[in-house]
């Protein structure tokens, strides 16, 4: 299977060969930091490989010190990129970052008990097409 993503303004251009393993909705107050959100949603895989097809010299990457948290980045936009952890074993994509639909749907939330407060019965507020209006 082969998956192709992006950054926001068009620099990177990424394709991810291979069968992704799992996908977790991460609520750790890292990830809250990194997103800006209340959770990251992040594809890992084991055997599949990362191919930089146009940019590769825009991303950045972050280690937070004293951790395993690795955030890579687009320079210009800031988008998130997948990277390559545990000595090259792990390839990790933000699921946001796929141009292309993926048919694995996430296998669990983790880290729930570091969840944000208001974090919670978000499925019982309004949905909306598109802008308030």
């Amino acid at each position: 299977m082969s998956t192709k993503g992006s950054c926001l303004c068009g620099e990177v251009h990424f394709e991810i060969e291979g069968e992704f393993d799992s996908f977790y909705l991460c609520h750790c107050p890292h990830c809250r930091k990194d997103t800006g959100s209340a959770h990251a949603a992040n594809l890992f895989s084991s055997t599949a490989t990362l191919t930089w097809l146009s940019g590769h010299s825009r991303v950045r990457e972050f280690t937070l010190p004293a951790t395993r948290h690795v955030k890579s980045f687009c320079a210009t936009c800031g988008s998130a990129l997948p990277n390559i952890q545990e000595d090259g074993q792990l390839v990790v994509v933000p699921a946001g970052s796929l141009d292309d639909n993926i048919s694995i749907r996430p296998t669990a939330h983790i880290f729930m008990a570091s969840r944000a407060e208001w974090d919670t019965d978000l499925q019982n507020i309004r949905a909306q097409p598109g802008l308030p209006g």
